[in-house]
């Protein structure tokens, strides 16, 4: 009997086991075929149109800050280099010299993510006038803020440390603000508003409408973030006064306050970036739109409208238009954050996107 037992357990297992294969590589034929890294990575601004239609730049000059903050605790970090890439080339291609600026001057540690990195941002790494600027940024205390039309705090975890406190960056946010300049911040960046004080000594965030990295995105990343960082970030902008507008867990979301313009992370950098030009008075060059951006797009039409209407949705899209495997991220993470009815609905609209390159 107990024989009989065991080999049925092994049958068990192993069918088990094999179920378990099969599901495996039914989900991988689903993600986006393997493309060539060795050529993606050799982009030059030069092969993207919408570089090469760039305008002249004549219509002003915006400052990006990035961090020079190049560890926390044993872990390497920087500025996210998506965050600065795809915003300096949309600031560049309508008509605006981008110089770069840091706390300490000098190069800037950068943080690049393999599953982000795209054409522009390895074009940003292949742009010898790009590259030569993060080298060789300018420190904060040599900044004039008079020459600059807007000022831009690019992400990444090191700003947590090194822009808060720091009174250069204190004193640009007043001075952008006293002359109603434009003032813009992604992710992280917004650390660089949460300490500063006005004049009369209110916050200067006090009541102002803010998207920044959440604490469900900081803590669903980093669990030890409040060991790891000084604070929260969206806790220390609560605190301050700030109405914190909060979009799904990273997907796009931009909020717009006077003369202030700040997105939640990463995927927030297209539509942020785009959005300041309109308000520093110009429409936007003509892009076309990254295959990421239709797949937060449609990521965002599931959170608003649900399964059934979203399969409908992505059937406007190209073949080949959406990345696939963005939307597996996304069925990752509501696997490790308990939600088994999401993950379903998320590979069905894998499924979908998948049909759509087949039909």
């Amino acid at each position: 009997m107990w024989k009989k037992i065991g080999l049925g357990l092994i049958a068990a297992v192993v069918s088990i086991v094999a179920m378990l294969v099969i599901t495996a590589i039914w989900l991988s034929s689903l993600l986006d075929p393997d493309i060539d890294t060795d050529l993606l990575k050799a982009s030059k601004p030069s092969d993207i149109a919408y570089l090469r239609d760039s305008l002249p730049a004549t219509r002003g000059k915006i400052l990006a800050v990035v961090t020079s903050t190049s560890q926390i605790g044993k872990k390497k970090t920087g500025y996210e280099l998506t965050e600065l890439a795809r915003a300096y080339y949309v600031f560049q291609a309508n008509g605006y010299q981008v110089d770069i600026a840091s706390p300490q001057g000098g190069k800037a540690p950068a943080i690049l993510d393999d599953d982000d990195m795209a054409e522009f941002d390895y074009a940003f790494l292949n742009d010898t006038v790009a590259v030569n600027k993060v080298n060789n940024t300018i420190p904060l205390a040599n900044v004039d803020g008079e020459q600059y039309d807007a000022i831009y705090f690019v992400g990444g975890k090191g700003t947590m440390l090194d822009f808060p406190n720091n009174p250069h960056i204190h004193h640009l946010v007043k001075h952008f603000h006293q002359q109603q300049k434009l003032i813009i911040a992604v992710c992280h960046g917004p650390a660089a508003l949460s300490l500063v004080k006005l004049a009369d000594g209110s916050a200067f965030v006090n009541q102002k409408r803010i998207s920044a990295f959440t604490n469900e995105e900081e803590l669903f990343l980093i669990p030890n973030a409040k060991e790891l960082f000084p604070f929260l970030l969206e806790d220390k902008l609560r605190a301050q006064g700030a109405i914190i507008e909060k979009g799904p867990r990273y997907l796009q979301q931009i909020s717009q306050h006077d003369k202030l313009i700040t997105g939640q992370n990463p995927w927030s950098v297209w539509e942020m970036a785009e959005a300041s030009i309109r308000e520093l008075g110009f429409q936007t060059l003509p892009r076309e739109r990254t295959n990421e951006e239709i797949s937060v797009d449609i990521l965002g039409h599931y959170e608003k409208h649900g399964y059934e209407k979203t399969k409908q949705y992505l059937q406007r899209f190209p073949a080949n238009s959406i990345k696939r495997n963005l939307i597996a991220m996304h069925a990752l993470v509501a696997a490790m954050s308990y939600q088994p009815a999401k993950v379903i609905e998320l590979i069905g609209l894998l499924r979908a996107a998948k049909a759509l390159t087949t039909t």
